[in-house]
């Protein structure tokens, strides 16, 4: 079968991704086979093509979010049949989706409903999941009435807006001018524009003097540091982006700093925790069936494009979700 690959780890980098034939990948007991169908492009795809993975055995295909169909079930891998429409986030570590055949822990699966093709399958996926987490199992909502949304018009920032909004909170949410017409699309309470505006004193604006309950912060480093002074007491602040600040005062205001993480599950080797992977998928599915949740693609690629659609990701000229059709 024809894989997109990193040749080795001497040779890492997009530029030095290629197209090459290699085996088609047989399930283990506890695997599936998928038929890859499309695949959703994330920045941690160029992410890891350039700075590499140390589990990686190279050549190494590339490409984490799949949906796509089952054509052969290991013979611990309960809940699944040949045919099946499937998607899910994968390992990083592992020979990944980019190809005709990829294989994957039965845990981390879910069914694709009927309702969703297989391009909108594979656009739900890693950013998705993340907002889905960060709001749904990590923070406290009990007493939670906002949220401020680092980076609104990227991926995680897209779909943390869209489920805040089911959750009936106030949605504040910094953006740049390039991608305001997609956080307009899917709403905001409150956009600010961090290039020309500070954000603390917006925030403190906008929930008059008190702060939000919320921070999801994809960015990471001294903006985690920031969030402090932007927060209502008893605040959560939900660190999504890498990095720690040298130091974050966290007692002033009683603030909670929360790591929500997604794909290093994988590593935990629990299969409870590698499972939710799936659960989250289904809940985050069923939003978009019901009309409450638009994946927001902006590109369908084909297979021989994915270098090009990767390097248009990693330099900031994407507009919306890109997605790699690999089988028609």
């Amino acid at each position: 079968m024809r894989a997109w690959l990193v040749p080795n780890q001497a040779t890492l980098g997009l530029e030095n991704l290629k197209i090459a034939d290699v085996a088609i990948p047989m399930p283990g007991d506890d695997e599936l086979q998928v038929k890859v169908h499309a695949v959703g492009l994330n920045p941690v795809d160029y992410k890891v093509i350039d700075a590499g993975v140390a589990a990686w055995a190279t050549p190494h295909i590339i490409g984490i979010d799949v949906a796509g169909e089952v054509t052969k079930v290991g013979v611990r891998a309960s809940g699944f049949k040949v045919g099946d429409r499937v998607f899910y986030h994968g390992d990083l570590r592992r020979n990944g989706s980019l190809a005709a055949y990829t294989v994957t822990l039965a845990a981390g699966v879910a069914h694709l409903p009927a309702e969703l093709s297989y391009q909108q399958g594979a656009a739900i996926l890693c950013a998705n999941l993340t907002a889905y987490q960060a709001l749904y199992r990590k923070v406290n909502l009990t007493t939670a009435h906002s949220v401020l949304i680092h980076a609104g018009g990227g991926a995680v920032g897209l779909a943390a807006l869209q489920l805040a909004h089911q959750l009936g909170l106030q949605t504040i949410t910094t953006t740049s001018e390039r991608k305001l017409a997609l956080v307009e699309k899917v709403g905001a309470d409150t956009i600010i524009d961090y290039h020309h505006e500070d954000v603390t004193k917006a925030v403190l604006a906008a929930t008059s003097g008190r702060g939000v309950d919320i921070s999801l912060n994809t960015i990471g480093g001294a903006e985690l540091a920031a969030d402090t002074a932007r927060m209502a007491y008893n605040g959560q602040i939900v660190a999504i982006g890498d990095g720690y600040p040298d130091h974050i005062d966290l007692d002033g205001r009683a603030l909670a700093l929360i790591r929500s993480g997604l794909g290093g599950v994988y590593r935990s080797n629990d299969e409870l925790a590698i499972h939710d992977l799936a659960v989250m998928a289904n809940g985050v599915a069923q939003l978009v069936v019901a009309g409450k949740l638009d994946p927001l693609i902006g590109a369908v690629e084909p297979f021989e494009q994915a270098a090009v659609a990767l390097q248009a990701l990693k330099a900031g000229t994407t507009i919306g979700k890109t997605i790699i059709k690999v089988t028609p």
